[in-house]
């Protein structure tokens, strides 16, 4: 196998041959998906950076990886002899990537890129870089596919249906809606790339992507027609039956780069600039007409219909039993057999099989132990995987696919004897978690306005984590899904009104590089709350019901409020997750639910 240097001299010596001197490698397959197939792992090869987000560019004498604060410390150790320099996204003297290439360039210069995997919004951005700096884009060059020998193949996994049973609404009403939507926008096309939304749309899913039920597809969508760009061999005839009865068309996947070029100058196109890759953008003949906005099945699918609220909460509780039987499982026998990493999260997810109606994890699991822990998406590798001790502390942050919908949940456990400043670090972690979970707001406001109440007792103590405090999660789609969101910093694109039905997580943490890592996540339902002469006030409804570990708890350091807000919330676990517990497992969990 060859080294991360020698494959970046293979890549250089392409770079020379096309005439480019900045190759930018994103993260992203065609359709801007956060997680990839192991064929989009173009980033990945070049630059052995495993994590889910980051971009890397690659000069004739420089190579560096720009990724956000979750991956600072994993980033950092899977760069080491690489030759590739971090770059810290956000970070005071890191300048972005566009930054850093407008500093760079020299006239004349190119920038390269395969414009199926940037989006239009990036690529216009390195575009008006590079015409600032007098200098050329060339983006139909796919540089790491010609020196990736033994590159895996692209998904050719079956795909499946959704019945309206769990997914709450009938594919023609959703394409009824969307149309609604285009009229609204005055556009009579509508380029969909992004799979989840499609998925969402048509009532179907896939295998395309590890532990995300996706069908890699493209969409155009008209009044009349609906257009869809996929591989047929991956449909059913029962799927292919149900979708001829919607009126939709097939067409190969690859075929959707030639048909947009065709689209006359007398239409108007709606695109989402985040999602539509530059390429598809790009052939989109330049006299026709667009409308650049947020896709209108990302808006529908974020709110969740009184259906899949339901079921979520089904799948909710199924995953807190899960937990709890877990939780109290490994505290009995850590130290007494053999717990590793890997098996504690096989033992989790044997818990969750237990439930029925279980699918597969709905991300790769984060099973993470004393100092791993402070690697905040640090996955267990069996080159890494370590046995667990009766001491120190256990972060799991996994997730379930039930066909009731998707879970998200992150626990930290004591296994033993812990330190002051752990318990300390644990309690903040709680006290954070628990003042966001209990926020009141009017409607109209957006998670970053929410947020503080989450940084806020870190803040008073100058203290503070590097990553967003909460996300969308999709039904069955991906689990981190746009744009509800928990965050201190307006993203656009990422970054919506809270409206009722969001279920979003709320996942603060505080890591210590080399002693320990903890989170708290629950997901939360945005609720409407009473109406009166100020507006319409919302609040938020905890739909995770697992205790948080009062064996790490210092109740000095909490306000009377804050033990309040704690004793509720595991009066809530209790009295919801009894009922499916025996008489032992009840007992047990009076003990880790009792007030303080």
């Amino acid at each position: 196998m060859s080294t991360i240097p020698e494959r970046l001299a293979d890549l250089r010596k392409k770079m020379a041959e096309n005439g480019i001197d900045y190759y930018i490698v994103p993260t992203a397959d065609f359709h801007q998906d956060e997680y990839v197939g192991e064929h989009f792992k173009a980033r990945v090869f070049i630059t052995g950076f495993t994590g889910s987000a980051g971009t890397a560019m690659i000069s004739m004498d420089d190579g560096r990886l720009w990724t956000d604060g979750r991956y600072f410390i994993q980033a950092g150790k899977q760069l080491e002899g690489t030759t590739v320099q971090l770059m810290k996204m956000y970070e005071p003297g890191y300048p972005s990537l566009s930054e850093f290439l407008e500093e760079k360039l020299q006239a004349g210069q190119t920038i390269g890129f395969d414009g199926r995997v940037v989006s239009m919004d990036e690529g216009t951005e390195y575009a008006a870089v590079a015409e600032k700096k007098h200098c050329n884009i060339k983006y139909d060059v796919d540089l790491i596919d010609e020196i990736w020998n033994d590159r895996p193949p692209m998904s050719d996994k079956p795909a499946w249906e959704l019945p309206v049973k769990y997914a709450g609404k009938t594919a023609a009403d959703k394409i009824a809606d969307i149309r609604g939507k285009m009229a609204e926008a005055g556009a009579d096309v509508h380029v969909e790339t992004t799979p989840d939304d499609i998925c969402w749309t048509l009532n179907i899913r896939g295998d395309d992507i590890d532990y995300f039920p996706l069908l890699l597809s493209y969409a155009i969508i008209t009044p009349e027609d609906y257009h869809l760009y996929v591989d047929d061999a991956k449909l059913s005839d029962e799927i292919k039956g149900h979708l001829a009865e919607l009126g939709v068309t097939l067409h190969p996947y690859n075929d959707v780069y030639e048909d947009v070029k065709g689209i006359s100058a007398d239409h108007i196109v709606m695109l989402d600039p985040h999602k539509v890759n530059y390429a598809l953008y790009s052939n989109i003949p330049a006299e026709v007409a667009k409308v650049n906005c947020m896709s209108p099945e990302e808006c529908f699918k974020t709110v969740k219909n009184p259906v899949e609220i339901e079921n979520i909460k089904k799948a909710e509780l199924k995953d807190s039993v899960a937990h709890i039987r877990f939780m109290k499982w490994l505290k009995e026998n850590v130290g007494k057999i053999k717990i590793t990493e890997i098996s504690a999260s096989d033992k989790l997810d044997e818990f969750r099989k237990e439930m029925g109606n279980y699918i597969k994890p709905s991300f790769e699991p984060i099973s993470s132990y004393a100092e791993h822990a402070a690697i905040v998406h640090y996955a267990p590798t069996p080159e890494t995987d370590v046995e667990l001790k009766p001491e120190g502390m256990l972060l799991t942050d996994t997730g379930a696919g039930f066909w009731e919908g998707s879970t998200d949940i992150t626990r930290t456990y004591v296994l033993g004897p812990i330190t002051q400043q752990m318990k300390d670090d644990f309690t903040l972690v709680a006290i954070s978690n628990l003042s966001l979970g209990n926020a009141v707001f009017t409607y109209g406001v957006t998670g970053v306005a929410v947020d503080n109440l989450a940084r806020n007792p870190f803040w008073k103590r100058r203290m503070n984590f590097n990553h967003g405090t909460g996300h969308g999660v999709g039904y069955l789609l991906n689990i981190h899904e746009s744009p509800a969101s928990f965050r201190s910093r307006f993203i656009e694109g990422d970054t919506a009104i809270m409206e009722e039905g969001m279920v979003i997580t709320d996942e603060p943490g505080f890591y210590r590089e080399g002693s320990h890592g903890i989170r708290l996540e629950n997901e939360l339902l945005v609720c409407k709350d009473e109406t009166n002469e100020f507006g319409q006030f919302m609040h938020l409804e905890p739909i995770t019901w697992i205790p948080f570990d009062l064996d790490a708890i210092n109740p000095d350091l909490m306000s009377v409020e804050e033990k309040q807000m704690l004793n509720d919330y595991h009066k809530l676990v209790y009295d919801v997750t009894s009922p499916y517990l025996n008489d032992e497992e009840k007992d047990w969990l009076k003990k880790y639910t009792r007030a303080i």
